[in-house]
């Protein structure tokens, strides 16, 4: 069925949600750029300090997540996220001209909020123009925005430090949100039956299709049921986890990189693209395969496990063979970005469109609480440490932890189609 859907959904809106989350990727990566260069120095920027605001984005962004969300879900996703656009924009071209410490805490703290709703809104915005059999590749094509802005983030940014310092960076790097908040508002619609672009049928296609889905799904009457169910609970504490490793890596890499003897600016900004070279590859792999399988379990734990293996490995090599730890980083870094397209299809494939939004902002602010742990205290093991480690193994732990709750949690394709067969039967 979801063939002969209408394949214009594909190149029109796609493309547009890479676009939007990349900029908001953007905005709150290259903080990580920013600390390696000269803003901790001009601002006196203690590296207990440094931590925080690495961390305080993830603290704003955790509050903020499920309020936005429900008016997603209730409202307009499309408003919301228009008005988040111009407002990320203007707190990161404003990172670029303060001159004042605590200033810069309640800009990376607002940044935090601004940008919480945009994630689950994007993801519930996608179910309700893909199906089941399409969720975990359009997911993947939205999420692609993290790793391939990092890759080229990465090696702007580390230009535009070279050539005209930290503040234009961030200046440069944030009015291009503003900008595409205008093109977001003409060329989406929150729902099928409001696109001029696609016919009457078409139209009736999807909806169709999405409507027998929810057939299928067992009803939950509100949030609170929805947020008290296992497997909201369990994918809430190991999407936690995951996130440890994830922004730990995302935020320090540059700082671990540049810490390498005869290191550069520029080298490092060329270096730190390379995890995510091999996450694109990963994704798109994963995201085929488990929408080609409707399997989700068997595409997520076992790229986690190998996450955590390979930052153990760098760990027990050292930093004195930097270019074996760095390729094992790589593997790392490729790792943990592959599950995300099939991660973020479990909820809509098993809560039904009611609470699902709300379930994926639950889950996604839960992340946002280990992004925080996971960038603060990496910040401050190598700080303390005066080496990296510790941090590796911390994040090794988190991401072996993750893992195993994936097997936990969610049920294998063939014992849910029993499951359904035996409600069936009776």
């Amino acid at each position: 069925m979801s063939q002969t859907l209408a394949k214009s959904r594909w190149y029109r809106l796609l493309p547009i949600a890479f676009i939007t989350y990349s900029l908001a990727y953007l905005d709150r990566a290259n903080f990580g750029f920013g600390a390696a260069s000269g803003m901790a120095a001009d601002l006196q920027i203690t590296p207990a300090m440094s931590s925080l605001l690495g961390s305080l984005f993830f603290l704003g962004y955790f509050f903020f997540q499920v309020p936005g969300a429900v008016y997603a879900e209730k409202k307009s996703a499309k408003k919301l996220i228009f008005w988040s656009l111009i407002l990320w924009g203007g707190l990161a071209v404003a990172t670029g001209v303060v001159s004042n410490v605590n200033l810069l805490i309640v800009i990376r703290f607002m940044l935090g909020v601004v940008e919480s709703a945009v994630m689950p809104a994007m993801l519930l915005f996608l179910s309700r123009w893909f199906t089941k059999a399409e969720r975990s590749q359009a997911n993947t094509f939205l999420i692609l925005g993290n790793p391939a802005t990092i890759l080229w983030m990465s090696i702007l940014s580390g230009y535009l430090i070279k050539s005209v310092g930290w503040r234009w960076m961030f200046i440069v790097e944030g009015f291009p949100a503003v900008i595409w908040a205008f093109f977001w508002w003409k060329l989406v619609d929150d729902n099928p039956k409001d696109a001029n672009w696609l016919t009457e049928s078409e139209k009736e296609a999807v909806a169709e299709q999405l409507r027998q889905e929810q057939q299928g799904i067992k009803p939950v009457k509100n949030y609170g049921e929805a947020f008290k169910s296992r497997i909201v609970v369990l994918l809430s504490l190991q999407y936690a986890l995951w996130s440890i490793g994830v922004y730990g890596f995302v935020m320090w890499l540059p700082s671990i990189i540049k810490a390498a003897p005869n290191i550069t600016i520029v080298e490092t900004g060329w270096l730190s693209s390379v995890p995510y070279v091999l996450a694109i590859i990963g994704m798109l792999g994963a995201s085929y395969y488990s929408d080609k399988t409707l399997n989700r379990k068997a595409f997520v734990w076992p790229f986690l496990l190998l996450g955590a293996i390979a930052f153990y490995a760098s760990y027990l090599i050292g930093v004195d063979q930097f270019w074996t730890s760095f390729v094992l980083l790589i593997i790392a870094g490729g790792a943990m970005y592959a599950p995300y397209g099939p991660f973020f299809a479990i909820i809509p494939d098993l809560l039904p469109k009611n609470v699902a939004g709300g379930a994926m902002a639950l889950i996604n602010s839960f992340g946002a609480l280990g992004s925080f742990i996971g960038a603060y205290v990496v910040g401050y093991l190598n700080g303390e440490t005066g080496g990296f480690g510790a941090s590796y193994i911390f994040m090794a732990g988190s991401l072996f932890l993750s893992a195993i709750i994936t097997l936990v949690a969610v049920k294998s394709p063939t014992h849910q189609r029993t499951l359904k067969s035996e409600k069936l039967t009776l």
